[in-house]
């Protein structure tokens, strides 16, 4: 639920049009429902605006299955992250409209249609080979209801791809980029733009990379004044971030 649902419902009350044994049981699950393995979040969307993320790693099959079976008992969009196929089917059984992204391994579940932003989140990529960590982001900003825009393989090694799509990225609200290797585009791109950057350093890369290391390290020390910088491959954190910004 989220305020503007207790709202409703507490409205509701007050006109006499449910009864108060009824609102009980709409809210009993708050401020989290207890499944021995987990405690699903279930007043996170009233405090910070977005309902509780799954994140499917580390987790078995059937803990991803029971935690959205609860889930769709609610009116929430799902978004679970780090999901793989067999998790896919699992939840498919229980919920035949989610949608598996495999490259990006989420698992979408729309119980609510909501108005996409006016403005976009620019997601710009250095590689092809970065493609994981912006579907990642893309699909999470898209279900916490952000227009976006990819603009896939401009990385430094041929700078001016970037530039024949600069005017896409000047127009976001809030640019994610998207760089293993040397992770040198998020300053390339902060010293271009007027918008906050989100960098995400990705783990592609040779050896040196040290699996995103590397490029962690060269966005932590850019030199462009407006970059800020999330974990190695944590497109996920940054879409969140970016929507909140988009959303301001």
């Amino acid at each position: 639920m989220n305020k503007a649902d207790i709202r409703k419902l507490l409205q509701e009350v007050k006109n006499n049009e449910i009864e108060v044994e009824a609102a009980l049981e709409k809210i009993e699950d708050l401020p989290y429902k207890e499944l021995g393995f987990a405690k699903i979040d279930n007043h996170r969307e009233i405090r910070v605006g977005y309902p509780e993320v799954i994140y499917c790693e580390g987790k078995t099959v059937e803990q991803v299955k029971n935690i959205i079976e609860f889930m769709l008992t609610k009116e929430n969009n799902i978004l679970a992250t780090r999901a793989n196929e067999k998790m896919y089917e699992a939840v498919k059984n229980v919920c035949p409209e989610a949608r598996y992204n495999p490259l990006g391994r989420t698992i979408t579940i729309r119980k609510r249609e909501e108005q996409l932003t006016d403005s976009y989140i620019a997601i710009v990529a250095a590689g092809t080979s970065d493609m994981p960590v912006v579907e990642e982001a893309a699909e999470t900003a898209i279900l916490l209801g952000n227009r976006v825009e990819k603009i896939m393989d401009v990385g430094v090694a041929g700078i001016h791809r970037l530039f024949s799509k600069i005017d896409i990225i000047r127009g976001a609200k809030v640019v994610i980029v998207v760089a293993g290797m040397e992770g040198a585009l998020a300053s390339v791109i902060g010293g271009l733009v007027d918008k906050p950057v989100i960098a995400v350093p990705t783990s592609v890369g040779y050896g040196a990379n040290f699996g995103g290391l590397a490029a962690l390290l060269s966005m932590l020390n850019s030199c462009a004044s407006g970059v800020s910088v999330v974990n190695i491959d944590n497109g996920f954190g940054a879409a969140y971030s970016a929507s909140i910004i988009n959303k301001l």
